[in-house]
């Protein structure tokens, strides 16, 4: 491809909108154009970048056994009513009414869709296990877009799909999953971590994220240096302490003026916090066997020291969705904001979740549910007992990790993949069934496995770009080779010997992007760079004369002179160190649990 009849416009200037690196050079080099809130064209570039992208995805599924398919972006709503996921999911779904008044959406993901097609298709065991992917279109309504083409509205997906006989075939089929999603990773030159992970919306039983880290990140994730322990925030645990054993003692009112909060309560009283009981007060959307919705009141309590971690609230007591209580909401239960305690509430009004380590903390200050009061020496067992106990905590820096006690650390990530073990959440829903060799109906078991080609294109920039441009990686690079030509009016050789370069190049198989404008060289080089292409050749009349041309590596930015005659096998060895230095990324990943 010549320059000169490229689709792009480079820019200089940083756009004002563009807070992120990913979304600044893209811009700046041409490669996307955004025509609304989380929508963008993807212009010649970037595309060529998506397309090898999605050539590693075909390769890495079908070494693993994976067959094509391609499922519609328009859906009927029946479907996904029959999973319950229609009434679930709130304004992130794009639902629209045909001209036949049916209610239909905009394919979010596929789980529902590929349920359906194995309802139809797949009958025996004798045609499991089965493993289908796409690259399709998905629209996720965002309410708040941002950072560029990393969380959008509209994107591309590989999302892939397993069908096993029963839990112990997904079990099997899981870690090739695992394996695969490093190896595309890899490839693409990006250092990545898995991560154990919250099911979601998607349900299941087990969920990996994978990860790269960067301060950029939506993701908070726990990590243990010592023994490699690794979750997102959402579902990470810790050792927790055990505390020490003491008889409990009868309960206490104290007057505690201005001690609405855990830091004050704890100062007045000249006690650590860790000794208080926190009260948090909710509302939360729970669905109910009928079908329908309640609002509940949900009391949390966990011990002072600690934060809540909402995702683990959220799946304890099944909830839609979260919303802090206001203060009529707190008093009509006997509840008392910055005073609060399970003592004394209205029980029967309260859904009372307890955090483990409270229910065996003897003596815990608590509020007295009255303003200016707390309550000495509160017992789990004794004064109060809860609808669920269980773990609730958000980890935090330092905290003993759950599996070799060390101090854990919290980093910043960005998701570009992630695996589900659905199990038979979505084939019972469908009625996806198979006849086992007795034949015994048993629902079909399922995994799904997710890759955003677009947010992985980003968070390869995000890691591989310095203050000049873009450094693609060779795997992906839009072109392999950027040559560029000096010549001018006065100089027609060197047009003709980049010319003979240009066209052996190609015939040998290199991609080439070839600069044949008419500007001067500094805009070319500053253009290259920003492009990003990992091998610049430079055509000049001193090189010329010496029968040599001009090589930079975009990667390291290490230049060298290559001789005219054996051109093209110098950059054919190019290309094939920096494949080798890629591909030597891939290596086994065993699965952690």
């Amino acid at each position: 491809m010549r320059v000169s009849k490229l689709f792009f416009q480079t820019l200089r200037e940083v756009p004002a909108d563009a807070d992120i690196v990913s979304h600044q050079l893209l811009l700046r080099a041409g490669m996307i154009h955004q025509i609304a809130a989380g929508i963008f064209d993807l212009l010649p570039l970037a595309l060529r970048v998506k397309h090898k992208i999605e050539d590693i995805f075909r390769e890495e599924m079908d070494a693993i056994g994976g067959q094509e398919v391609t499922l519609p972006v328009v859906h009927p709503a029946e479907l996904w009513q029959k999973t319950g996921r229609w009434q679930a999911i709130g304004s992130d779904m794009a639902r629209f009414k045909d001209r036949a008044g049916r209610d239909m959406l905009l394919a979010m993901t596929h789980e529902e869709i590929m349920a359906d097609m194995a309802e139809r298709f797949i009958s025996s065991y004798r045609q499991l296990p089965t493993m289908l992917y796409q690259i399709q279109t998905k629209f996720r309504d965002e309410p708040r877009p941002r950072a560029g083409i990393i969380r959008v509205r509209e994107f591309t997906m590989k999302d892939a799909y397993t069908f096993d006989r029963d839990q112990a075939g997904l079990d099997a089929y899981y870690p090739h999953f695992y394996q695969a999603y490093y190896n595309i990773f890899n490839r693409c030159d990006l250092d990545v971590i898995a991560v154990g992970a919250d099911v979601g919306m998607m349900g299941g039983s087990m969920a990996h994220e994978y990860m790269a880290l960067t301060p950029i990140g939506e993701d908070t994730l726990v990590l243990c240096d010592s023994c490699g322990y690794s979750a997102n925030r959402q579902i990470a645990v810790f050792r927790k302490p055990t505390p020490p054993a003491a008889a409990p003692l009868p309960v206490e009112e104290v007057a505690t003026p201005n001690s609405e909060t855990i830091a004050d309560l704890a100062a007045f009283l000249g006690i650590p916090e860790s000794e208080t009981a926190k009260a948090i007060f909710l509302m939360a959307d729970i669905d109910q066997p009928d079908g329908s919705v309640v609002e509940k009141f949900v009391f949390a309590v966990l011990r002072g020291d600690m934060e809540l971690n909402e995702t683990k609230l959220t799946n304890a007591i099944k909830a839609r969705r979260l919303r802090p209580a206001v203060t009529e909401e707190i008093l009509a239960v006997g509840a008392q904001p910055g005073y609060g305690s399970p003592l004394g509430i209205q029980r029967d009004k309260v859904l009372l979740v307890v955090d483990d380590l409270v229910a065996i903390s003897p003596n815990l200050v608590a509020g007295a549910n009255k303003p200016g009061y707390h309550l000495r020496n509160t017992n789990y067992g004794r004064d109060y007992t809860a609808d669920i106990v269980t773990d609730l905590v958000a980890v935090s820096d330092g905290y003993p990790c759950p599996n070799c006690g060390s101090p854990v650390y919290t980093s910043r990530g960005v998701e570009v993949g992630n695996i589900f073990k659905l199990g038979t959440k979505y084939s019972i829903a469908m009625g996806a069934t198979y006849l086992d060799e007795n034949g015994e109906s048993k629902p079909i078991v399922m995994g799904s496995y997710g890759i955003g080609s677009e947010r992985l294109m980003a968070v390869v920039i995000e890691l591989h770009h310095d203050d000049n441009g873009i450094q693609w990686p060779i795997t992906i690079a839009p072109y392999q080779v950027m040559l560029i030509s000096l010549a001018t009016e006065k100089t027609p050789e060197i047009a003709a010997a980049a010319e003979r370069i240009y066209a052996d190049l190609q015939a040998a198989g290199i991609e080439v992007l070839y600069d044949d404008r008419d500007e001067r060289a500094g805009v070319k080089f500053n253009d290259a760079d920003l492009l990003g292409i990992p091998i610049r050749l430079t055509v000049g009349g001193k090189g010329l004369k010496n029968g040599i041309v001009e090589m930079k590596l975009r990667r390291n930015g290490e230049t060298g002179e290559l001789p005219l005659s054996t051109i093209v096998q110098e950059v054919q060895a190019l290309i094939a160190v920096e494949m080798a230095r890629i591909q030597a990324r891939v290596t086994p990943m065993p699965l952690k649990d």
